[in-house]
């Protein structure tokens, strides 16, 4: 099966642009672009540094609810976004749990959280706990856990996979990464305003009733995913049975908030039929 939707992105105002479509088994239902080609990820580097705090979670290296971050914070509220850390400075805004305050700075006390509990750097723990064992051998940590990595389509389809079939973690895990933690909490989606409430897992944004919304207007509730600022996203429709995959190399803006919505609503309606 090709799908021809992913031909729309090469409409995309984009210099480079890759996708693909993957099942939980790993069958590539379609591609497009050039898929070993790495791209800086931004933000989708996130849910990828998230897989990798769950895996040290599981092997007892760290709690959900120890002690992590700001004072009062713990490893879930850096996850969910709720720790009260500004988004881009170690500088506390806001009490844990009371706001959704999107943070990079967030996602940086985690990896110095793992790090310190584990011993090793955590751009090293994310290489042996995700990427090796997944063979996501073109994709690096280099620096941020927030916003660093660089990777491509084919290697973000086998953690996609591994998303929905997990093999890496136990499946009630990744359970509870896509389900609301913090309910009823309000905050700002990045590119796409205030949102009431704005629900997150642990490392993974939900779409559920969100609009406006970077995913498709015909994208069930239960999508989860991530999208970044260098004009990359992925997400994960549980109900449509798939995930999506599509880097670029121009910076997110007006043309991506055009693009992608119309895009995803394509493969939907494809995979529909």
């Amino acid at each position: 099966m090709s799908l021809q939707s992913l031909a729309l992105i090469e409409n995309w105002p984009v210099p480079t642009a890759a996708a693909a479509v993957v099942r939980a088994d790993g069958t590539v239902l379609g591609a497009r672009g050039p898929l070993g080609h790495r791209f800086p990820l931004a933000s989708v580097t996130k849910p990828l540094a998230a897989y990798a705090v769950l895996v040290a979670y599981e092997e007892g290296a760290v709690e959900l609810d120890e002690p992590a971050g700001p004072t009062g914070s713990t490893v879930r509220h850096l996850l969910a976004h709720t720790s009260g850390l500004a988004f881009d400075e170690h500088r506390v805004t806001a009490a844990p749990g009371e706001r959704r305050l999107y943070s990079n700075a967030g996602f940086e006390a985690l990896g110095d959280h793992v790090a310190k509990a584990t011993d090793i750097p955590f751009a090293e723990y994310l290489r042996q706990a995700v990427l090796e064992p997944l063979g996501m051998t073109a994709t690096t940590l280099d620096g941020s856990p927030a916003k660093d990595g660089v990777s491509t389509v084919d290697d973000l389809a086998r953690f996609a996979a591994e998303v929905q079939a997990p093999r890496l973690l136990d499946p009630r895990t990744v359970a509870e990464a896509m389900t609301v933690q913090y309910p009823g909490t309000k905050g700002v989606l990045p590119g796409y305003g205030h949102q009431n409430p704005n629900d997150w897992g642990l490392g993974f944004e939900i779409r559920d009733s969100k609009s406006p919304h970077w995913t498709g207007t015909s994208s069930s509730s239960r999508t989860f995913g991530h999208f970044g600022q260098s004009g990359t996203f992925l997400w994960i429709d549980p109900v449509a049975g798939v995930a999506c995959a599509a880097l670029t190399d121009r910076a997110f803006g007006p043309w991506a908030i055009e693009a992608w919505t119309p895009f995803t609503d394509a493969v939907l309606a494809e995979l529909g039929r």
